[in-house]
């Protein structure tokens, strides 16, 4: 079934009524909101209800934290990017997603909304609205208010009593903790101790994990006598709070008070990460002072030991770290008594600047695969640093946004480039390098929404500012914009005179360096779209072996797409269809899902020139269904519309209409997430 349904990675105990409710009610209802005070599990409740098989969808179960979200301009951004809709149209994102989720039947988890309940009633508004067979699921501290909207409090578990869910809860966490806590369950008295923390504890899952992370240093007397004793050690101690609000900030508290001096500060300092973060981040961003670079991980280590901080290891990232939005809100309290919010918010945001610079450099390199994991893990942390450095520092903001072209470009996040770009541009000096390359960023993202006018103006002034640096590498970068936004509405001849041998050879520059490449690929494009298809071979195979020596993927898969064309017009279609295999593998890899979708067209074509209608038709459907998720089929080219109606129309000869019909469905019908 397709989704993205995170792992469980904390225990899950009792919930069988609301379960069963939640099961029934997402089966007949297409809208449900989970509320409750934080801590009390509404996320977890959430997560087990949608990972029942019986809520499997046909098009899948998705999952959107909003909990690193902090700009509801990019509510709508990020929904798209969680369920693979990666479109590069020019139409709002907002239509785009309604459009897409039309015909879907799916179930959408929109995971704490509290900070941005009027976007998301709006969007779910619209959603719901366009797609009949869409359900969503909420978690928020307060309703969203939709019309429709079925709203379930989600209560503490229950505490009463030696077999209650606390209890169970607790047992569990004290034993991961420490196995010596076995023994405060299983003795009479001490058990009656333990069911007592946890009615003062209200039951309040969090609470309980956190108190029964505590179990290493005390006994569960030592906790209830504790109990007795009701703190706050913020300086505000005179606004009221509901009573389970204040239960809950007593055993963060609790955490609080037990941690060491230094793991204080190390909290406070993480609460301005959103999202998840790795080791590297907190090093930079939260040493200083009483706490130097080289402790921070045994910190760290520390509050993870302590239930302060979630552990998970994800796959080509390595460990990655993440406060609780609860325990993350205690520390920004924290940081805002030090004094130390702006300071922490500047070295943020510069650490994920000099991040992007150092992706941008490495990225034509043998570790593009691992920079494109490692930047999409840090995608929250991104739009954090840009929304800030946009206000504190703009030429900063430029610089990283211009340096992020590659993330932008190539993995699927073009809406949001663009605007990132717009706003920077604005409000930066407007000459120099940063300047040029952010212009050129901007140019890439119009080009795939097929702004073409707009691409072909940022073209020239690219050139212009280009030309005044007397640098080869932006006046290449320059050449290859203005190129493409001719060749794309079927111009070859004026795009060739931009990028062909002479005009690189016109310009220098390093023959490895991006421009040099990206000038040669659009150079292969261009004679494809002329008939020139062994020139275009030959250029096409002079870029891949310089892609090897780099140990690039992404830009040498493109050169086994122009390898594919030229093979399949000089009418070697085994050929062909061994370089279009061969550039999906590449496009697979980094999820580039403009390149699957082109790859898959020419793939059909090729299979149907060898005279496999039914496989051809298949393909053409798993195109289609790729092709929705980018948002403009074909990119409007009349050259990969033409090669693709070819493929249709060899397909159709070969097994007739209705079969055609029947394997396309089947076809479409494949997974993109």
């Amino acid at each position: 079934m397709p989704g993205n349904l995170p792992p469980e990675t904390a225990s899950f105990v009792g919930r069988e009524r609301e379960l069963a409710l939640l099961y029934e009610m997402l089966r007949e209802r297409r809208l449900a909101t989970l509320t409750g005070v934080g801590g009390v599990g509404k996320s977890r409740l959430a997560q087990r209800a949608a990972a029942d098989p019986r809520q499997s969808r046909p098009d899948g179960v998705w999952w959107v934290s909003l909990s690193p979200l902090r700009d509801a301009e990019l509510l709508t951004a990020t929904v798209a990017h969680a369920v693979g809709l990666a479109t590069q149209s020019r139409r709002p994102l907002d239509e785009e997603l309604c459009a897409w989720m039309a015909d879907k039947t799916l179930l959408l988890v929109l995971d704490t909304c509290e900070h941005l309940v009027a976007a998301c009633r709006h969007l779910v508004g619209e959603l719901l609205q366009s797609a009949p067979g869409l359900t969503v699921l909420v978690t928020s501290r307060e309703p969203l208010g939709c019309p429709g909207e079925n709203v379930v409090e989600v209560s503490p578990l229950p505490c009463e009593g030696p077999a209650s869910d606390a209890l169970a809860l607790f047992r569990a966490r004290a034993l991961a903790a420490t196995p010596y806590a076995e023994a405060a369950f299983t003795d009479p008295d001490r058990l009656a101790v333990a069911t007592e923390v946890c009615r003062r504890l209200d039951g309040i899952p969090l609470a309980l994990e956190l108190a029964g992370a505590r179990m290493r240093l005390w006994t569960v007397e030592q906790m209830a006598q504790r109990l007795d004793v009701s703190f706050d050690l913020l300086s505000d101690t005179t606004a009221a709070r509901l009573p389970r609000h204040q239960t809950m900030r007593t055993a963060i508290g609790w955490s609080h008070e037990l941690c060491e001096p230094l793991e204080r500060l190390l909290w406070a300092r993480l609460s301005v990460f959103t999202g998840d973060f790795d080791a590297a981040a907190a090093r930079a961003v939260c040493s200083g002072g009483p706490l130097p670079a080289a402790r921070v991980e045994g910190v760290l280590a520390g509050l993870v030991a302590k239930s302060v901080v979630r552990c998970t290891q994800e796959r080509g990232t390595g460990p990655r770290y993440r406060l609780l939005d609860t325990i993350r809100e205690y520390g920004q309290d924290w940081l805002a008594e030090l004094g130390e919010v702006g300071v922490l918010a500047d070295r943020h945001a510069h650490w994920y600047a000099a991040l992007s610079n150092a992706a941008d450099r490495g990225w034509m390199g043998p570790g593009q695969v691992e920079w494109y994991r490692r930047m999409t893990a840090e995608h929250a942390q991104l739009r954090t640093a840009l929304e800030h450095l946009l206000g504190s520092d703009p030429t900063a903001a430029l610089e990283a946004a211009g340096a992020l072209w590659f993330f932008w470009f190539s993995c699927g996040h073009v809406h949001e480039g663009r605007a990132f770009l717009e706003r920077a541009l604005r409000g930066a000096p407007r000459a120099g390098a940063a300047h040029a390359q952010a212009l050129w960023a901007l140019g890439l993202t119009a080009l795939l929404q097929g702004d073409l006018e707009a691409a072909e103006e940022l073209g020239e002034r690219c050139t212009g500012a280009a030309a005044a640096l007397a640098d080869p590498e932006p006046e290449l970068r320059a050449a290859y914009l203005h190129a493409v936004s001719l060749l794309m509405p079927g111009d070859p001849v004026r795009a060739l005179a931009l990028v062909g041998p002479r005009a690189r050879g016109g310009h220098g520059g390093r023959p490895h360096g991006p421009g040099w490449l990206l000038c040669r690929l659009a150079t292969g494009y261009a004679l494809c779209d002329l008939g020139r298809f062994e020139e275009a071979e030959r250029e096409a195979r002079g870029l891949r072996e310089a892609c090897e020596e780099l140990g690039e993927r992404w830009m040498r898969a493109y050169a086994d797409y122009i390898l594919a064309v030229a093979a399949f017009g000089l009418g070697h279609h085994g050929e062909a269809a061994r370089h279009a295999r061969a550039m999906l593998s590449g496009k697979r890899l980094l999820g580039d899902r403009f390149g699957i979708a082109l790859g898959l067209d020419l793939l059909a074509a090729a299979v149907a020139g060898l005279g496999d209608g039914e496989l051809a038709a298949r393909l053409l459907g798993t195109g289609h269904a790729w092709w929705r998720t980018v948002g403009r089929p074909q990119m409007g080219s009349p050259s990969l519309t033409a090669l693709r109606d070819k493929g249709e129309s060899q397909a159709r000869a070969a097994i007739g209409d209705e079969a055609y019909e029947n394997a396309f469905l089947s076809g479409a019908a494949a997974s993109t997430g």
